[in-house]
């Protein structure tokens, strides 16, 4: 079943951002290369893009799935635009699109 499992956020000072979730929700970030960091606590997970050609202009929802491609020809077929073509990261592959309301959001296959 698809879900959201993730909120990406843009995080320019990726150092400060880091610094204040930790402080005041005590969350513990993982280090994904010297620009992302995420919880993996398995539930709805909070990622921090800090490299501004990745990152998204606000709070981007990534949404679990179990057939990449499948969802990938089912949101063009419902009207969605794809902004960002399925790519791998370590972790997993993805792909952003717009939904009809213009909204970014991302469809993510994690390794398993």
């Amino acid at each position: 079943m698809a879900r959201i499992n993730f909120v990406e956020l843009p995080a320019e000072n990726l150092g400060a951002s880091k610094a204040f979730y930790t402080k005041v929700f005590g969350l513990v970030l993982t280090d994904f290369g010297p620009t992302y960091s995420c919880t993996m606590t398995g539930d709805v997970d909070i990622g921090l893009q800090g490299d501004r050609n990745d990152a998204t202009g606000s709070p981007l929802a990534v949404i679990a799935v179990e057939n990449l491609e499948q969802t990938l020809a089912e949101v063009l077929k419902a009207g969605g635009i794809i902004t960002k073509p399925i790519f791998g990261f370590p972790g997993g592959r993805r792909f952003h699109f717009l939904d009809p309301n213009g909204n970014e959001l991302a469809a993510l296959k994690a390794d398993e």
